[in-house]
C-alpha cells in the first residue's frame, strides 16, 4: 500500500549554459538518483534542458535542434523506469516559440504544457524570445508526438492528478494553477528560473506555501541553480514542496552541487479536505493525459516528517501566539455568554486539576474583559473519594491567588447515602461508584449556579469527549463549556502560558498543577496519599489519541493509515503492539461514546477540529465501528 502517499521530488541542477549535451547528462543523473530513492514525480527547472539565461541564443536553430533531441533522448530514458519526469525546453510551433514543460514518462513525451505569462519587466526580458500561451489554443506537435495544451492534467497514480505551471504563472493575480486544481489536478509542479535579490526568498516561500494552502494542493518548485549566466543576476537554486499552507521540505539554495528535494506528499489528505470544502468545487474541464507510474507502492514514509503532536506547534514562539489566540476566544465567548445571559458571574468546579484550573483561568479572564472582579466567581471544591491533598490543596490556594470567591462542600456524606438508596456496595469500587460521585458534584454545581444566579462553566476537554471519558449528565453537563474544543496536549501549554504571564504566587501553584498526574480522582488514594486512579493507565496515552483523534476528524485517514503514521510519528517511544493496542481503543471508544458528544453544551470553537453536533461532527449514536476497526 502507499497509504495515500506520492513520493515527489524537486531538484535542482548543475548546468552549462548552451551546452545542451552536458545538461543531458546531469538531468539523467538526478533521474537515476530518483528511481533508486523510489521518487514518483521528479520536477527540474525552468529551461533544464538549455539553461534559461542562453538569451537570443534562442533564435538559433542549432541550439533548438539541439534541444529537440535532447527532449527525445530524456523521454526514451524514462523507458522502463518507474518514474514521471518533467523537463523544461523551448518548443517552436507556427513560426513562434514557447517555454514549456514536457512531461515525461514510459519512454515517450506524455505532454508539453506552455508557459502562459511571460515575464517582461526589469531584469527580464522573456518576450523577446518567447510567445504567450495565453491564447494558444490545443495543439498537437508531430516531432514529439505529443499535445501542447495550457489545459491538460496528468493522472500520475491512483487519485493523483498533476497540473503543471511555470514561474511567472504562479506571481500572477489568477495563476493557471488556480484554474488547474478546480479542474482536478491536486500536484502542481512550478519549473521555474527565479532569480534572488534582498528579500526575495521569503516572499517565493510565502507564494509557495499560500498557492497550496488555497488549492488544498501539493506543490513543488523547482529553481534555475546558481551556474545559470550571472551576467547580470544570480539564480540560488530554491526548490521547495509544500502541501495545503505548509512547506514540508526546502533544498539548500546557493548549493554548487545539483540539489533534490524529496518529499511524500498526502493526496489522501489533500483529497480529503476537498471533499469537505464546499466551496471547492470541480468546474473546468481539462484534458486529462495518463502518464502514469506503474507502480506508487510507497509505504516507508522516508521523506515524510509525521508531528506527533498536531494540535502543539513545535516552536516555542508559534506555541505561545497559538495559546494567547485559543485562550482569548475562550474568555471571549464566555463573556460573551455572561453578559448575554445578565449573569452574576460564574460557577466552576475545581479539582486542583488541568482542565478545571483552565476553566477557572479563562474565567478570570472573562471578567477582565466585562469590568468586573473575580469574587463574582464562585469557585467550588468538592472533596470525594479519591480526593488526595495535593490537589485539594492546589484548588484551594489557587483560588484564594485569584480572589475568587472559595466553596467547599463534600460529597462523601451524600454519596454515601445515595449508594444506600440505590441498594449499591459503598466498597465495590465500579462505574457506578465512580459516576455517583461526578454526578453529586454536577448537582451542586447546577443548584449553586440557579441559587446564586451564575452560569455553570463546564471544564471537560476536546480528548475527554472523543473518547467518552467523562460522567453522562455528569462533568459531561455545564451551562457553558470553555473547554470543550482544547485537546488536552495543548490544556496544559494554555496553563503554562497563563503561569508564565502572571505574578509568582499563583505561577507557582501552576506549576505544580502542572506537574500532577491526570486523574479524575473517584477512587481512593494509595497508602502514601498519592493519586492512585491515572487516566491514561486506564485508557492509554493522550498524546497518541490526540494523535488519532486529529488525523481521524481532520483527514478522514483509515486505521491503517493511522497505525503506520502512529509508528513514524512516536518512533523509539511507543513499539507496533502498543500503538495498535491503543488505537483500537480509540477507535471503539469514539464510536460508542457519540450519543454523549450529540447533546454537549455550547463551547467555543478554537481550532479545526471541533466534535460540535451543531457544526463539526454530526455521526449517528448508533452507527457501527465494525468497519473501521
Amino acid at each position: 500500500m502507499n497509504y495515500g502517499f506520492i513520493r515527489t521530488a524537486a531538484a535542482s541542477l548543475k548546468i552549462k549554459v548552451a551546452d545542451v549535451d552536458y545538461n543531458v547528462k546531469e538531468i539523467k543523473k538526478a533521474v537515476d538518483e530518483a528511481v533508486k530513492e523510489d521518487i514518483r514525480l521528479l520536477v527540474t527547472p525552468e529551461l533544464s534542458v538549455t539553461g534559461y539565461t542562453c538569451a537570443d541564443l534562442f533564435f538559433n536553430k542549432s541550439l533548438l535542434d539541439k534541444s529537440d533531441k535532447a527532449v527525445l533522448e530524456l523521454a526514451e530514458y524514462t523507458k522502463d523506469k518507474n518514474i514521471v519526469v518533467l523537463i523544461g525546453a523551448p518548443c517552436s510551433y507556427l513560426n513562434k516559440l514557447y517555454n514549456c514543460a514536457f512531461v515525461l514518462s514510459g519512454g515517450r513525451v506524455s505532454g508539453i504544457v506552455p508557459k502562459q505569462y511571460i515575464a517582461n519587466y526589469n531584469e527580464f526580458y522573456e518576450k523577446r524570445w518567447f510567445d504567450t500561451a495565453t491564447y494558444l489554443g490545443d495543439c498537437y506537435i508531430e516531432k514529439f508526438n505529443a499535445a501542447m495544451s495550457v489545459n491538460s492534467i496528468f493522472m500520475i497514480a491512483d487519485d493523483v492528478y498533476l497540473g503543471v505551471e511555470i514561474c511567472e504563472d504562479l506571481w500572477v493575480p489568477n495563476p493557471p494553477s488556480s484554474s488547474k486544481v478546480l479542474a482536478g489536478a491536486n500536484i502542481i509542479a512550478n519549473l521555474s528560473a527565479s532569480d534572488e535579490y534582498v528579500s526575495k526568498a521569503q516572499y517565493r516561500k510565502d507564494l509557495v506555501s499560500n498557492q497550496s494552502a488555497r488549492c488544498i494542493c501539493g506543490y513543488v518548485y523547482a529553481g534555475a541553480s546558481v551556474y545559470e549566466s550571472t551576467t547580470d543576476l544570480v539564480f540560488s537554486g530554491a526548490t521547495l514542496i509544500a502541501e495545503n499552507g505548509a512547506v514540508i521540505a526546502q533544498g539548500k539554495r546557493f548549493s554548487r552541487d545539483n540539489v533534490i528535494t524529496v518529499a511524500d506528499i498526502d493526496v489522501e489528505k489533500l483529497n480529503a479536505l476537498r471533499r469537505k470544502n464546499m466551496s471547492f468545487e470541480n468546474n473546468q474541464l481539462a484534458c486529462v493525459i495518463n502518464p502514469a507510474v506503474t507502480d506508487n507502492k510507497n509505504n516507508d514514509l522516508k521523506y515524510r516528517y509525521v508531528d506527533p503532536y498536531p494540535f502543539v506547534p513545535s516552536l516555542e514562539e508559534d506555541r505561545k501566539q497559538r495559546c494567547e489566540e485559543i485562550f482569548n476566544i475562550q474568555a471571549a465567548g464566555l463573556a460573551k455568554r455572561i453578559e448575554h445571559v445578565g449573569s452574576k458571574g460564574a460557577v466552576v468546579g475545581i479539582s486542583g486539576g488541568l482542565d478545571s484550573t483552565l476553566a477557572l483561568l479563562v474565567c478570570a479572564q472573562a471578567m477582565k474583559l466585562l469590568g468586573r472582579d473575580n469574587s463574582e466567581i464562585m469557585g467550588i471544591t468538592m472533596p470525594g473519594f479519591g480526593t488526595t491533598d495535593r490537589t485539594y490543596n492546589n484548588a484551594v490556594e489557587l483560588m484564594k491567588s485569584l480572589g475568587v470567591t472559595v466553596k467547599e462542600i463534600s460529597i462523601k456524606d451524600a454519596c454515601i447515602q445515595h449508594l444506600k438508596d440505590i441498594e449499591h456496595n459503598e466498597n465495590l469500587r465500579d462505574i457506578t461508584y465512580e459516576n455517583t460521585q461526578a454526578r453529586e458534584r454536577t448537582q451542586i454545581l447546577f443548584d449553586m449556579a440557579n441559587k446564586h444566579g451564575k452560569l455553570l462553566v463546564g471544564t471537560g476537554d476536546l480528548s475527554e469527549l472523543a473518547m467518552g471519558w467523562c460522567t453522562y449528565n455528569g462533568d459531561h453537563m455545564s451551562m457553558y463549556g470553555v473547554n470543550a474544543s482544547v485537546p488536552k496536549t495543548l490544556v496544559r501549554y494554555l496553563v503554562e502560558y497563563v503561569a508564565n504571564i502572571s505574578e509568582k504566587k499563583t505561577a507557582d501553584i501552576l506549576f505544580d498543577i502542572l506537574d500532577t498526574p491526570v486523574s479524575p480522582e473517584l477512587l481512593p488514594p494509595d497508602e502514601n496519599g498519592e493519586i492512585a486512579q491515572k487516566t491514561e493507565d486506564n485508557i492509554g496515552p493522550y498524546e497518541l489519541h490526540d494523535f488519532f483523534l486529529y488525523n481521524f476528524i481532520r483527514f478522514g485517514f483509515s486505521k491503517e493509515k493511522l497505525l503506520i503514521l502512529a509508528i513514524k510519528a512516536f518512533d523509539g517511544k511507543y513499539d507496533r503492539k502498543t500503538v495498535e493496542k491503543w488505537l483500537d481503543l480509540f477507535v471503539k471508544r469514539f464510536f460508542i461514546s457519540q450519543f454523549k458528544r450529540s447533546c454537549v453544551p455550547d463551547s467555543p470553537k478554537v481550532g479545526s477540529v471541533s466534535l460540535s453536533p451543531r457544526g463539526d461532527w454530526r455521526m449517528p449514536s448508533d452507527a457501527s465501528y465494525n468497519a473501521f476497526v
